[in-house]
């Protein structure tokens, strides 16, 4: 009786707990708003082949008796030169955009996370000295920049672009966690761990890491966006995804040989971009208000 009476007092507390962040989060409405774009964004990603109008188009399709056709019934975003339908491809592209973001901030999170963790924890020692060295000498160099001369070294292709943006964006996690565990090294609770002989690892994960569990949350939200926008970048110079694979960055570089006359071409995935960086910042916006963190 008593562990049922517990476990049932821990799952209220959690509901609770929920209920509580959720309040938090909706009082701002951008941010629901965010939540609702970035839903049917990943809701159309994944069920791409299944909702998109003409799946043939997101392949190696050509239909001349359709091509650059304006927005239409038919079309509702057109058809670019080879007769392919764009919202097809757009909804096809935002799973590549999306697969950009998820695959290069689950590599440098957890890099980036450790890195600082261990150089704020051991500050003044050459641990810190060397790691924060390298931190510093990647984030001096521009972001794009980087990312572009990294790109243009490979073979072009969704795996480098991964590679190269993954290669660009850890330090910035680095240099973030590293001022919080620096700041909370001689907090009286860390130092009680020590004390207790707690592992450097106990104290490294257990101790400090959940305080910064916030942060890093707000800044992945607010980084997937710019990540994708990125990657768009690699894409609209030829450095990312490959034609005859719809991506929105490769498609607006298509477009934008036909502008003005056909500017449904360019415009429609320039928007679908815009649309999705805007919706993870709204996002991002509302998770920090909710976990209380501070802009990272």
């Amino acid at each position: 009786m008593q562990k049922d009476s517990r476990r049932k007092e821990g799952l209220f507390r959690k509901w609770e707990d929920i209920r509580r962040y959720w309040y938090k989060f909706s009082r701002n409405s951008l941010s629901i708003i965010g939540l609702v774009v970035v839903c049917i964004i990943l809701f159309a990603a994944i069920f791409a082949p299944y909702i998109s109008p003409y799946p043939k188009s997101a392949g190696k399709f050509i239909n001349f008796y359709e091509a650059s056709q304006p927005p239409n019934s038919a079309h509702l975003c057109g058809t670019d030169v080879f007769g392919r339908d764009v919202l097809t491809r757009v909804f096809f592209g935002y799973r590549f955009s999306l697969m950009m973001g998820i695959v290069v901030l689950a590599l440098v999170v957890p890099v980036g996370v450790a890195l600082g963790l261990i150089a704020g924890y051991y500050r003044g020692s050459w641990l810190d000295t060397i790691i924060m060295r390298i931190t510093d000498i990647f984030v001096a160099v521009p972001p794009l920049i980087l990312a572009l001369a990294v790109c243009s070294v490979l073979t072009p292709g969704i795996f480098h672009a991964m590679m190269a943006v993954s290669l660009m964006w850890w330090p910035w996690y680095t240099r973030m966690v590293y001022g919080i565990a620096s700041s909370l090294k001689g907090e009286f609770f860390v130092q009680a761990a020590e004390v207790g002989g707690a592992s450097r690892g106990h104290i490294l994960f257990k101790e400090i890491l959940p305080n910064c569990i916030a942060p890093i949350f707000t800044k992945m939200s607010l980084d997937m966006g710019w990540v994708i926008l990125i990657g768009a970048s690699l894409s609209f110079v030829g450095l990312g995804v490959q034609p005859p694979t719809p991506d929105l960055g490769s498609m607006v570089a298509d477009g934008s040989k036909y502008l003005p006359d056909q500017w449904w071409i360019a415009v429609f995935p320039a928007f679908a971009i815009m649309l999705v960086v805007l919706a993870f910042n709204l996002l991002g916006d509302g998770i920090r208000d909710m976990l209380g963190a501070k802009g990272g």
